[in-house]
């Protein structure tokens, strides 16, 4: 039985999707059409016919092999899936996707649940151990994958498909919606795997507006326009908000890989309203020397996520792109937690704002009790899209019905909620606590800083000493930025057991595809 919360959620959602235009009148054939399609289905294998039904001759998806109409869309999405019918795919089948950005993902995505398939989400930075973990723990039974990772994806022992082979699958199929599959299949993304071994979250297919409702009553977009999404849409951040464009009706850019002056000239050329984008691709469009070349004038939202935006770099965007950027908050786990807007940033830099309506945000002491605010604790989430468990067992600490989402962070006078770091980056040094967030802001905002990342590394007199990776302005070393000046920033500004004790000067910081920082992966001085 739905709880009241949960009904005014979806009330919420669903008034926020009507002002948005994701819901509309459509001519009554047009609307039973979609209506049988969301039955049938479910809603990831009818994200492309809801638009194909409402608004056929949009031009849906722009990649660099070019324009589709969302009619031509849903048309290569039914012949892929009435191919692989043929070829035994269906609701015992799992079709995992191993695909940079662009219509394939897409099309392999809906084709497989129109066939009642599940479908899993693969890493493209996955090395040939980790996928033959991921797909064999995930019980794949098919692979899509870009023929860059052929390599990679050799010695499966599975049916697979490049990207070229589902060309000629579309080419060869039944372009008419293919039968209802007996059941829905789920939909599963895997963690980013900063923290430890990627699991596999699982989420099943719900009609809820809860989600997009959510977003859309803290984010204006709007239908019918256009949307750059520019993170991997393997992780739930960017495949999210491709999910949302669809829904809008909107035009959904894409491009398989992050080049700053092809995306300024994209979000020109198709005169983007939006743009998905995590925070070291903001950085980088920011150091584009094409940047003020470029028309953006119809550029009013920019929503950045999936690693944290320091406050420097979210002052930097306003500065060029007006009050128009919004901090997205979430887990692969929970989805989407908190949503900062614009009013919310210029009020508290770097927070990530007050969650949408439906979603609970709690600061937990080691007592299990709110703490106060300017405290920090643990956050805990209750969420219309939070999952049920991991694939392989297990799930997330429970508190009250609230889950942990593994962060520290604290609430500030105005109820905005700001991340503090991981629970496990927490740094213990001298018996005092230290925040790694704290230090990294404040670095970064140094103008001979590019970015910076900080570990705990073991200490025999204090249990646990600071480092500081940082990457100067200009290159390694920061145009004649030393380690004694980086010290001596920290010590000016913050207590004295938060200086860092070592300083390492790098050209980059490692990341993931999402964008971020791998501190596993940092080297060794």
């Amino acid at each position: 039985m739905p709880t009241l919360s949960r009904v005014s959620a979806e009330l919420s959602g669903l008034r926020a999707a009507a002002r948005a235009g994701m819901v509309g009148p459509m001519p009554p054939g047009a609307l039973l059409a979609a209506a049988r399609a969301m039955r049938a289905y479910g809603p990831l294998g009818a994200v492309t016919a809801l638009p194909a039904h409402r608004f056929p001759d949009r031009t849906g998806l722009v990649d660099e092999r070019g324009p589709l109409t969302f009619a031509e869309l849903e048309r290569r999405c039914n012949a892929l899936a009435n191919a692989w019918r043929e070829r035994g795919v269906g609701p015992d089948s799992t079709v995992g996707i191993l695909c940079r950005n662009h219509r394939g993902l897409l099309e392999a995505m809906s084709a497989a649940a129109k066939t009642g398939a599940s479908v899993l989400f693969l890493n493209t930075d996955f090395a040939a151990p980790q996928l033959r973990d991921a797909v064999s723990r995930e019980g794949v039974t098919v692979l899509v994958h870009d023929e860059e990772f052929a390599g990679v994806a050799d010695g499966l022992g599975l049916p697979r498909h490049t990207d070229a082979d589902l060309d000629e699958l579309i080419a060869g199929g039944d372009t008419s919606p293919p039968p209802a599959p007996s059941r829905h299949g789920s939909m599963v993304i895997l963690t980013s795997g900063t923290s430890g071994r990627p699991k596999g979250a699982p989420r099943s297919q719900s009609p809820s507006m809860a989600l997009p409702g959510g977003i859309l009553s803290k984010v204006p977009f709007r239908g019918r326009e256009a949307m750059f999404v520019a993170p991997p849409l393997f992780h739930g951040f960017g495949l999210t908000c491709a999910v949302l464009a669809l829904g809008l009706g909107s035009t959904l850019v894409l491009r398989r890989r992050f080049d700053a002056a092809a995306v300024l000239d994209d979000l020109a050329e198709h005169r983007c309203t939006s743009l998905i984008a995590v925070p070291v691709m903001l950085n980088r469009l920011l150091a584009s020397p094409a940047l003020d070349a470029r028309d953006l004038s119809r550029l009013k939202v920019i929503l950045t996520g999936g690693a944290r935006l320091d406050p420097d770099l979210g002052r930097r965007t306003a500065e060029a792109f007006g009050p128009v950027l919004y901090n997205f908050y979430g887990s692969t786990e929970a989805s989407c937690i908190t949503i900062a807007t614009p009013d919310d940033l210029a009020a508290a830099p770097g927070c990530v704002g007050r969650p949408p309506a439906g979603t609970t945000v709690a600061v937990l002491g080691d007592d299990d009790r709110p703490v106060p605010p300017g405290a920090t604790g643990r956050i805990f989430v209750d969420s219309p899209a939070r999952f049920g468990g991991y694939t392989g067992g297990g799930g997330k600490e429970e508190v009250g019905g609230l889950m942990a989402v593994g962060d520290l962070g604290h609430l500030d006078a105005g109820g905005r909620l700001h991340v503090d770091g991981r629970a496990d980056d927490m740094i213990v040094s001298g018996g005092e606590n230290v925040h790694p967030g704290e230090v990294e802001d404040l670095l970064a905002a140094h103008p001979g800083i590019a970015e910076a990342a900080v570990v705990g590394v073991p200490d025999e007199e204090f249990g646990q000493r600071l480092r500081a990776f940082v990457v100067g302005a200009a290159g390694a070393g920061g145009a004649g930025l030393g380690e004694d000046d980086v010290k001596k920033h920290v010590a000016a500004n913050l207590a004295r057991h938060k200086v860092p004790r070592e300083v390492v000067f790098l050209d980059a910081l490692p990341r993931n595809p999402a964008g971020k920082v791998l501190k596993h992966a940092l080297p060794e001085p």
